[in-house]
């Protein structure tokens, strides 16, 4: 559905976007994260032809952006961060006249129209002026001018801001039915709980540079390289680390006192892939140390998306330094 190979986009000599890549295919729901200035605004601009690259290639159902920019249009809606409505129009008013720009075939309008505004729930307040409308309605508007013309793709930007709980889930619902209808969608949220729920495949983008791109069960397993175990025993950390000592596997534990009287927490980074719950239970148990309670510590997405992004600002920390010495350098020649 859509190939972006190499894309950059710089201003001046800041590159906000960093010889990105990727693929997005056909009936799904993407999700696309990023810290606050990662890029992933401009990206969506530049999918959607509003941005031109400076280089780098797009291509949206085989049709070139940059030569067939029309044609590849045509096949996109789009609901950018700030909904562009006209505040003066009714809604009715507002969506006849998206669906003359997107030339939609006049025969047709009238019933499509109706059509979305029933799928988006805002049939109740055709007649009304967008400026009278609360913040959760004019998004549902916004959403259905990106819907006109039944575009295979529509790119969400940021489509849950400011939107209240009741709001966030009757248009994470509405999400689904569009996907289900075979859109294609691209979302791009900083709600991380919404988008692993949401999102068959999430894009984690850094610095104008994709750092992973997985569906969420595949960007736990990515991320986890050691196995976490929290367990409470009734003891003294002394004996709790004699034991632990003696436990093949381990890479390493620390101890604390719990909150029970008498007893100790041990918070155990295990090998990868090995569950060693069981030689735990055992070892302690036959060292007079009976288990209270034991539990896997699962990284969750926030986790794993602070980890990636924040692993994005070492890097690019290291090579302004990097480039700093070689300034020094070069002036002591």
């Amino acid at each position: 559905m859509i190939k972006v190979e190499n894309l950059v986009k710089m201003y001046g000599e800041y590159a906000a976007v960093d010889d990105l890549s990727f693929e997005v295919q056909k009936g799904q729901i993407y999700g696309f994260l990023g810290p606050n200035g990662a890029g992933k605004t401009t990206t969506m601009n530049m999918i959607t032809g509003y941005l031109a690259p400076t280089k780098g290639d797009i291509t949206v159902n085989s049709y070139d952006m940059l030569t067939q920019a029309e044609k590849a249009r045509q096949c996109i809606g789009y609901l950018p961060e700030i909904p562009p409505l006209y505040p003066d129009m009714t809604v009715l008013e507002y969506l006849r006249f998206v669906s003359e720009l997107k030339k939609v075939p006049k025969k047709e309008r009238d019933e499509q129209i109706r059509e979305i505004m029933r799928m988006v729930e805002i049939t109740d307040v055709e007649e009304r002026l967008i400026r009278n409308l609360s913040k959760g309605y004019k998004q549902r508007v916004g959403l259905a001018q990106a819907i006109i013309g039944y575009p295979d793709i529509i790119i969400l930007d940021e489509p849950m801001v400011g939107l209240d709980p009741k709001q966030i889930i009757e248009i994470r619902e509405l999400i689904k039915t569009l996907a289900g209808k075979q859109h294609t969608i691209i979302l791009s949220s900083h709600i991380l709980s919404e988008v692993s729920t949401l999102c068959d495949h999430i894009m984690i983008i850094s610095h104008g540079r994709l750092v992973a791109s997985d569906s969420p069960e595949g960007l736990q397993k990515l991320m986890v390289k050691s196995t976490e175990i929290e367990v409470i025993a009734l003891g003294d950390s002394e004996k709790a680390e004699k034991i632990l000592a003696e436990i093949e596997h381990i890479r390493s534990f620390s101890l604390e006192e719990a909150a029970e009287e008498g007893s100790v927490r041990m918070t155990i980074v295990a090998d990868h892939d090995t569950d060693i719950r069981k030689e735990i239970s055992v070892a302690l148990t036959q060292g007079d140390m009976p288990v209270l309670s034991m539990h896997k510590i699962e990284k969750s997405l926030e986790d794993i998306f602070l980890e990636l992004t924040e692993d994005g600002e070492e890097a690019e920390e290291n090579e302004a330094e990097a480039g700093r010495e070689v300034e020094e350098d070069d002036g002591d020649l």
